[in-house]
């Protein structure tokens, strides 16, 4: 494995990043600009009708972000000039044959002049609609795919993944592909063509019941987890990117593609700052609910390693497989970035960080009152978690209830509300009960190998780093990522 000079290679390419205005895709599209500035062009497929939408998307989602500050500042009065010479908007839907690209001209620009494409797109949801996610995690692959093979200068795709592919399986996971006849789990009979017909014909049946668009995105969902549990997967999200990851093995042929699969990514540690986060990621939503006082109780093995990357080290580690493997048509190579073989972090440190960051520096509420935490109630298995939600709300919801029958449902707006949070959290308690109790650990053998080719080959390893070792998981809850959640995230 040769790795030459990274920004020598950025040097006048064409880069096509779908899914543009994703949270990654973002970090990445802002670092090559500030490193590379003599990149060719930066193609940013966003869903849009039109490309006015487009423009709109651009300013609102990506360019006016504090991500580009930094750019900003050094490029002075030249950043938007910079900013239309080197991105070109491109109006589309990978979920679509040829994505979904409208305007011919360019269309043909894209596949004539077009180097890496990076595909980001993805929807991430949990329990996504299964007809959306399927279009996009799944089907999505493999439009990218065949709109690669018709690119006439591609040296590279880069799909980017995710490590919680392997479903619910515990021990050392591997850096592995996986095809269409494997089972996973021991499930055999998977068939991507039959998981779209199951969609087709549940909508048809949908249509046919006259349902509201409500009644098809609920049924939509519960198909979704139903689908993704049948072959050993828990939740749409991970079942959908799995089968794409499985399109990349049917389809690649003479492709050079390599595959990323970050675990749980988190605010930036380094670049372009330190703590730029956005969106409530899974990690994430604990960490909010707990600062402003709402998160009494958790369920979880305080004891388990909670996988978490910082979101440069995933974009460097992307940019470094690209060029170490640009024109190199090979078998699939998969590579894990994440934390839990080089620098594990348990789920009992992220709650001792947690205390100690928001009793220090508590959250301002909207009267201007400092929000008080304290220790959480752990609850260790299912059957405690039940026992927790019978004694503190179901007690009290039935009470209502009878207390409703009794006055003439005098207390029937508070039921229903009671009743309705009751049922949103057991959802939630469903979805991600599999990763408060996930025993894997990612092998990253592969991606060990990409660090020492950096290292080896003495190339700005400073600008493209992505070891975790190097991470002080205290200082950087304490100093960089809970101060950037709170400025970036909490409302």
């Amino acid at each position: 494995m040769e790795l030459g000079s990274i920004l020598h290679f950025l040097e006048h390419k064409t880069i096509l990043v779908t899914g543009a205005t994703g949270f990654l895709a973002k970090i990445f599209v802002e670092k090559i600009l500030r490193v590379q500035p003599n990149v060719e062009k930066l193609y940013l497929l966003l869903r849009a009708p039109d490309i006015k939408s487009a423009k709109h998307r651009l300013h609102n989602e990506i360019i006016g972000k504090d991500l580009f500050k930094f750019l900003k500042e050094k490029l002075g009065a030249n950043f938007n000039s910079f900013i239309s010479e080197k991105l070109t908007l491109v109006p589309g839907d990978i979920s679509c044959e040829d994505l979904g690209l409208k305007d011919s001209i360019l269309r043909d620009e894209i596949l004539n002049q077009t180097h890496v494409i990076v595909n980001l797109a993805a929807t991430t949801n949990f329990d996504e609609r299964y007809d959306v996610a399927l279009g996009l995690n799944t089907f999505g692959v493999k439009h990218v795919i065949n709109f690669s093979k018709q690119c006439v200068k591609l040296k590279m795709l880069v799909h980017v993944s995710t490590a919680y592919v392997c479903g619910e399986r515990g021990g050392l996971i591997l850096e592995s592909p996986y095809h269409l006849g494997d089972s996973l789990n021991g499930v055999p009979g998977l068939d991507i063509d039959v998981e779209k017909k199951v969609v087709e014909d549940k909508l048809d049946e949908l249509r046919r019941q006259e349902a509201n668009e409500d009644e098809i995105k609920l049924a939509m969902k519960d198909l979704g987890i139903d689908r993704a549990k049948m072959f050993g997967w828990p939740n749409t999200y991970v079942f959908t990117k799995a089968m794409g990851e499985m399109m990349v093995g049917q389809l690649k042929e003479n492709l050079s593609i390599v595959v990323i699969r970050p675990t749980i990514v988190t605010s930036t540690f380094k670049e372009p700052f330190s703590g730029w986060a956005e969106g409530i990621r899974t990690i994430d939503s604990l960490a909010v609910a707990y600062g402003k006082g709402k998160l009494t109780c958790f369920l979880g093995d305080m004891k388990g390693v909670v996988d978490l990357i910082p979101a440069d080290m995933v974009v460097n580690a992307m940019i470094v497989a690209m060029v170490v493997h640009a024109n190199q048509p090979h078998n699939e190579i998969i590579y894990h970035v994440g934390s839990s073989v080089r620098k594990p972090l348990t789920y009992k440190h992220f709650q001792e960080y947690g205390l100690k960051y928001f009793t220090a520096k508590p959250w301002i509420n909207k009267d201007g009152k400092p929000v008080k935490v304290g220790k959480v109630t752990i609850l260790n298995n299912m059957a405690s978690f039940q026992r927790y939600m019978f004694i503190r709300y179901l007690l009290l919801l039935k009470g209502l209830e009878l207390a409703n029958t009794a006055l003439c449902h005098y207390f029937r707006g508070a039921y229903l509300e009671l009743n309705r949070k009751i049922q949103i959290v057991m959802r939630l308690v469903d979805l991600y009960k599999p990763y408060l109790f996930f025993k894997g650990i990612f092998d990253d053998i592969n991606t060990e190998k990409l660090r020492m080719a950096a290292r080896q080959g003495g190339v700005e390893t400073d600008l493209f780093y992505f070891d975790p070792k190097v991470i002080d998981w205290e200082d950087y809850f304490m100093n960089i990522h809970f101060p950037g959640i709170v400025k970036y995230i909490f409302k």
